[in-house]
């Protein structure tokens, strides 16, 4: 017999920044502040960030949605790095590289998600276990005294917390950060979601530009005047942080004095919460749904960014398709790919101009401040 699931409840953490939205207590910097214009198109400062941060610290790679059963695996490249990010029988996620521990083939070619209860190198048949494991050698009297268990796929760290999978290059990366925005993330049911599309943009722009986006609520009214504008209003934001991430509620503030701030779900439907993961991915949460955009630079002037639209159980109707397609279209094509990245793009080519020497930021617009000092202090 199932037991009754316990009702999910707000944080301490989110009921505050509830508390202070219904307060009407907007998150504002003191006054004017400025960056210089040359840390988005500085191609030696790009290097660095990659060196210090991309290279140090944990980064998102992807819900945990993305592999929902044991013995499932999927390419990645977006890092630069070939990986492979799989699930092993026992449930547990891992991240390796993505080449033969023979002469160095690469394993798996597609991005899509596939089962693999055994990784096969297509080139000589060597074979793993989802887990790492080199498990088959065809041939095996070829190779004298040779051990095994010593030769399983290069392992990174990683760490699957509240529904979301993060990985770093460094051994001695330090996923605490991560760990602690689990609570938050469980609040919401993030593990427990579906996965109803995903998507990788290219976008011609900083990488830092596309978080910059996500930082302020000054945009709100005007770029997004056609699609979801009506839903916020200017500065009615309120902001904290957990470790070195982000964490930000916009909400109505009449409607938040009316109701049960302890009911989740009355909650939920008043206020959007918003969460920069350091360094690049962002996380938004609708009434119903959340996406989840990860960052990955490739070059001081070109980002991808791969959106995934997570939602409570797969579409069981045409009606319920037809819904998160609306869903989908909306922030997807609409809010995000024509609205967002592509002002990213237009604040890239314009200060690739060399025309302007400092980017100002206003009140609204201190968390981007914020952002960047986590940055200079990783540097």
């Amino acid at each position: 017999m199932d037991m009754p699931r316990t009702p999910r409840r707000p944080t301490p953490g989110q009921r505050a920044l509830a508390e202070a939205l219904a307060r009407g207590e907007a998150a504002l910097g003191d006054g004017i502040q400025k960056l210089p214009a040359s840390v988005y198109i500085d191609p030696v400062r790009f290097e660095a960030e990659q060196r210090s941060i991309f290279d140090r610290l944990p980064h998102l790679l992807a819900p945990s949605a993305l592999l929902p059963r044991n013995g499932e695996a999927v390419a990645h490249d977006g890092y630069g790095t070939p990986l492979i990010l799989s699930r092993d029988q026992d449930g547990k996620a891992h991240v390796f590289a993505n080449v033969c521990r023979h002469r160095g083939t690469r394993l798996i070619d597609s991005h899509d998600v596939a089962p693999a209860k055994r990784i096969v190198c297509p080139y000589h048949a060597w074979a793993y276990k989802p887990d790492g494991q080199l498990t088959g050698m065809p041939r095996a009297d070829c190779f004298p005294d040779f051990d095994k268990d010593a030769h399983g796929l290069k392992e990174f760290p990683s760490v699957e917390a509240g529904g979301l999978i993060w990985w770093a290059k460094d051994d001695a990366a330090d996923f605490s950060d991560a760990v602690a925005l689990g609570p938050d993330l469980d609040a919401f049911g993030l593990g427990d979601l579906h996965l109803y599309r995903r998507r990788t943009h290219d976008v011609a722009a900083n990488w830092k530009l596309f978080v910059d986006a996500f930082l302020e609520s000054y945009h709100v009214q005007r770029l997004h005047a056609a699609t979801i504008a009506t839903f916020f209003a200017d500065g009615i934001t309120t902001a904290d942080t957990i470790g070195i991430h982000q964490r930000a509620a916009v909400g109505r503030e009449a409607y938040l004095s009316e109701i049960d701030r302890d009911d989740w779900s009355q909650l939920r439907k008043a206020v959007t919460f918003t969460y920069q993961l350091f360094p690049a991915s962002v996380i938004i949460v609708s009434p119903d749904y959340v996406n989840l955009l990860v960052g990955m630079p490739q070059g001081v002037d070109q980002t991808l960014i791969e959106d995934f639209m997570l939602i409570p159980e797969a579409p069981a109707t045409n009606e319920a398709e037809a819904h998160w397609q609306k869903s989908w279209d909306l922030l997807d094509g609409g809010t995000f790919s024509a609205e967002d990245f592509y002002a990213a793009a237009l604040c890239h080519k314009g200060l690739a101009s060399g025309q302007i020497e400092e980017v100002i930021l206003g009140k609204l617009e201190n968390g981007i401040a914020d952002f960047h000092r986590k940055i200079e202090e990783a540097l």
